[in-house]
């Protein structure tokens, strides 16, 4: 880890598109003004511990919550849009595929 000591008003460039700059300093807090491209993802610490936790939770759901969301899009389509008929079709279908690829 490298560590650097900045005062108020002074900055820190990592690469050459992010620049982190001191904005304010109170006690044991330090508040800091980041700049980047919108491609780069900025969290505190906590709110990306979080995201991937909730990546891994996605990651795990089974083939039949699946197959039970793409029929919910057929039988719940108010508008009867065509987009989510075949969007659902199209993930009921992978995953019968996949469920009869598994047995063999």
């Amino acid at each position: 880890m490298l560590v650097l000591t900045r005062k108020l008003g002074e900055s820190i460039t990592i690469g050459d598109e992010v620049k982190i700059t001191i904005v304010d300093c109170q006690g044991k807090q330090v508040k800091v003004g980041i700049v980047a491209p919108k491609h780069v993802k900025v969290h505190r610490e906590e709110i990306f511990e979080k995201i991937q936790q909730e990546n891994i939770k996605a990651a795990k759901v089974s083939k039949r919550a699946l197959a039970e969301v793409a029929q919910n899009f057929k039988k719940n389509d108010i508008r009867s849009n065509t987009i989510w008929k075949d969007t659902a079709s199209s993930c009921e279908n992978s995953i019968k595929k996949e469920n009869n690829h598994d047995k063999y």
